[in-house]
């Protein structure tokens, strides 16, 4: 089997209905009993061997009713964007679901349950503090950054146990709008935890 080499970098941002910080990123367990979280992402450079996936987005919703890590195991759902072309959404399709290798496998060993993968639109937002994520009669999440003792300063999270933008320290925002119904999942958290910041994954995909 010939490996095939792949790299995504861009804007991450997620929110779940722990309250700020989130005990999960130091491997606790959720505040609230469990955990109900969204990511989104925006690749602003990427490539799946000579497949370019720049510009695209995919989000996905992730149910963990318990620790994140010792389990029980999470159910998922992923949303791909609907203007990549079957090369890029086969593409997509492999590296955000772990089987491209990489971080994100790592975070596929904890799930146990795939709700779904789909096409859809996704708008993805990025304004100084504030994100934005909305896939039409799914999910909507807008976060804006905290504001800490210096204004000027982004108030971060230093080296997290569990984050999902490895190797980057999250800003710590809060959303101002989480709403999902999708999957038979449906939630409002608003007001409650998030967190962005850039990310950058690569590996080696096996065809």
């Amino acid at each position: 089997m010939a490996a095939v080499s792949w790299k995504v970098d861009g804007d991450y941002f997620e929110g779940c209905n722990c309250n700020s910080v989130c005990p999960c990123t130091f491997l606790a367990d959720p505040d609230q009993g469990d955990c109900k979280l969204t990511i989104a992402w925006h690749i602003e450079k990427g490539h799946h061997g000579l497949t370019r996936l720049d510009g695209l987005n995919v989000a996905g919703i992730f149910y963990s009713p318990g620790n994140m890590v010792s389990g029980p195991k999470w159910r998922a759902a992923l949303y791909l964007d609907e203007r990549a072309n079957r090369e890029q959404a086969d593409a997509l399709g492999k590296i955000f679901s772990g089987q491209a290798g990489g971080f994100l496998a790592n975070v596929a060993a904890l799930i146990g349950e795939v709700m779904g993968v789909k096409a859809a639109p996704i708008q993805f937002e990025a304004n100084g503090k504030q994100r934005r994520l909305r896939i039409p009669g799914a999910l909507t999440l807008e976060v804006e950054g905290i504001t800490g003792g210096d204004p000027n300063r982004e108030s971060l999270v230093v080296n997290p146990a569990l984050y999902g933008a490895a190797g980057f320290d999250p800003v710590i925002a809060r959303s101002t709008k989480y709403t999902v119904k999708a999957h038979g999942m449906e939630w409002d958290n608003s007001g409650k935890n998030a967190f962005y910041s850039r990310f950058a994954y690569e590996g080696d995909s096996r065809l």
